[in-house]
């Protein structure tokens, strides 16, 4: 059954309001089903969350608006495949979680990232998004929040997904994204907060919640 906010591998973009003044775009991309986000803003502003993959789709999607912020949510290569040449094309400011930002640009062949962290705010036209830290999937992993129309957005990359976090390669790791995950997502945002991650539907943190102590004794 198909959940919230669905796109199918190479399918066509939904297009969804987020605000009076925001429109999200999401897209799937590359041969994992990757999320790709754009957010545009009635200013003419357009922020992308993870250039992916399939760079001519993402820069169709984008069109003739601007792309002012590219923002990568962690280190993973399947996340910033089409980052150089999109970057490239576009001539966007690059951001990612600063402990992340060494193995992307090396990765990714990119310079002048800047690198975010708790607290910062990334800007889309006059909108801000609010950036949390996230350790576990990787060691720089962010999420972006947006409040928008009375209810919250979190862009929170392969930190957290419909049914648990993200895949985590040690016990120390696991524990620290749960610790990270309740204290800074669970604890601090409500249930109607839409999580949209960097694969598949997308889910609010009320579906979530009563599964943390489950997710905490399976250990995934």
């Amino acid at each position: 059954m198909e959940g919230i906010n669905h796109v199918e591998p190479g399918g066509p973009p939904l297009v969804a309001r987020l605000s009076g003044s925001v429109t999200m775009i999401k897209v799937s991309v590359g041969p994992v089903d990757n999320n790709a986000y754009i957010l545009q803003s009635s200013s003419g502003d357009t922020l992308l969350i993870d250039a992916a993959n399939d760079r001519d789709r993402l820069l169709k999607i984008i069109s003739d608006q601007p792309l002012d912020t590219i923002v990568t949510t962690h280190r993973h290569a399947d996340h910033w495949q089409a980052l150089s040449s999109v970057a490239a094309a576009t001539r966007a400011r690059l951001i990612c979680g600063q402990p992340d930002l060494e193995a992307i640009s090396t990765g990714a062949s990119v310079e002048g990232m800047i690198g975010v962290w708790d607290g910062d705010r990334v800007e889309l036209g006059a909108e801000r998004l609010g950036v949390i830290g996230l350790v576990g999937h990787t060691p720089g992993s962010i999420t972006l929040s947006y409040e928008g129309a009375g209810m919250t957005h979190l862009f929170t990359g392969d930190s957290l997904f419909p049914g648990g976090p993200g895949r985590t390669t040690t016990p120390e790791d696991f524990t620290s994204l749960m610790n990270d995950l309740e204290s800074k997502i669970f604890d601090r945002f409500g249930d109607d907060t839409v999580v949209h991650p960097g694969h598949g539907d997308d889910t609010t943190l009320g579906t979530e919640r009563p599964h943390l102590r489950e997710w905490r004794t399976r250990g995934w």
